[in-house]
């Protein structure tokens, strides 16, 4: 990491330098949780427009800011060679390199695993892929609602093998398959300090979210010397319960918790009933419990079915929408938001980082960059005098600005 950056100097990952080759969602989020823990992210860009994301609003939309923040903007025309030679150079200086496109093309621009090897051996390489690099969809799109389909994410969203699949309206399959790059890269690097040797690291989304579901979601399918029987209709009701002004959710998987559902609804009759007196009675009538309980939740306002149910120890909260989310007291007493100014895009609130290190506290994070604002300030990191710099911006190998925006104390 350069002296004069303005990363903070005491994250977890300060001195690691990762060149970032992502677009989109998956691989971005991935380098901004590595950015957001002190490592100096380099993001390579197209200077024709960047990362895709920038194009839904002047360069700068929620999306994103809210994916690249804590990186630094280099724009590189990689169909040029010299733009290869700078991206080689950049891979000499790098810790790891990341890249998400599909599979076969870092390898035909010259920029793939066994180069950036050349140009560092201990190099750490991840490759993010839709399908993996083998087999008859290794080459094909993959979006969000392409995986959850094909993993059987919507059918598990939907309840049961007969119902109509639902897609869960998160880009879940992205958000797993970024926390789990993320991860493999603090391990990789781990793995180097113990034994100076690089990696390689391939990592899909279909996989990222196979593995995401089989604890929870798979159990059918765990035992292979069984035929997994269809999966049967999960109860018609979920446990979002309507009070009188609104809504909240009540869990009970315990007896005790089910113990104080019942009292806390002045049915303590319920605790013995046959019915609901193990956890896999109460699974088994699974629609008759929830029915009982939203006829008796449905009498009162949220508010003081809350304070009842915490008085017996009952897990609940209220269903709050986006925005009275981030104005609850839980939020802000955690310090879970973090508000600061964009030198271009003005005031933003953000989640702050979610894993907080007690001898490394959060510093104000760096916003996310206007296309190419660093790519003169990290060439001169490399070495290059200015007067060859402007000739590679007037060959059009380059783009972007001048270190405009990114040097700032916000």
């Amino acid at each position: 990491m350069p002296p004069d950056s303005d990363r903070p100097q005491d994250g977890p990952l300060a001195g690691v330098r990762i060149v970032d080759m992502t677009a989109m969602l998956a691989g971005p989020w991935a380098t901004m949780i590595l950015g957001d823990q002190g490592a100096d992210v380099i993001k390579i860009e197209s200077p024709g427009g960047g990362d895709h994301t920038r194009a839904s609003g002047g360069g700068l939309p929620a999306g994103f800011l809210n994916l690249n923040r804590s990186k630094r903007s280099v724009a590189i025309d990689l169909k040029r060679p010299r733009g290869r030679e700078l991206l080689l150079a950049l891979f000499a200086t790098a810790d790891a390199a990341v890249q998400n496109f599909r599979p076969g093309v870092v390898e035909r621009l010259g920029v793939g695993y066994e180069a950036a090897r050349a140009a560092r051996p201990d190099i750490i390489y991840v490759s993010i892929s839709g399908f993996g690099e083998t087999g008859p969809w290794a080459g094909l799109r993959a979006y969000d609602p392409v995986v959850q389909a094909v993993t059987g994410l919507a059918t598990v969203q939907a309840g049961s093998d007969e119902a109509r699949p639902r897609l869960v309206r998160t880009v879940l399959p992205d958000k797993v398959t970024a926390m789990t790059a993320a991860q493999a890269v603090s391990s990789a690097l781990y793995a180097r300090a113990r034994t100076g040797e690089g990696r390689r690291v391939r990592l899909s989304m279909l996989d990222a979210v196979m593995q995401f579901l089989w604890a929870s979601d798979m159990d059918a399918q765990t035992f292979a010397d069984r035929a997994p029987a269809p999966r049967r209709p999960a109860s018609r009701i979920d446990l979002i319960f309507r009070t009188r002004d609104g809504y909240v959710t009540v869990g009970a998987n315990t007896d005790k918790e089910w113990a104080g559902v019942a009292r806390a609804i002045g049915r303590p009759e319920l605790i013995s009933d046959l019915r609901f007196a193990t956890p896999a009675a109460r699974r088994r009538n699974i629609d008759a419990r929830l029915a009982l309980v939203q006829e008796h939740l449905e009498r009162d306002d949220s508010a003081r079915w809350l304070e009842t149910l915490r008085a017996h120890d009952a897990p609940c909260a209220p269903v709050l929408t986006r925005d009275e989310a981030i104005r609850h007291p839980q939020i802000a007493a955690a310090g879970g938001l973090v508000e600061y100014d964009h030198p271009a895009a003005g005031r933003l609130r953000q989640a702050r980082p979610a894993a907080r290190f007690a001898d490394a506290p959060a510093a104000p994070p760096r916003p996310a960059p206007e296309l190419g604002a660093d790519t003169d300030a990290v060439l001169r990191e490399l070495g290059l005098p200015d007067s060859e710099i402007a000739a590679l911006r007037a060959d059009g190998v380059i783009g972007g600005g001048k270190g405009r925006g990114l040097t700032h104390d916000a």
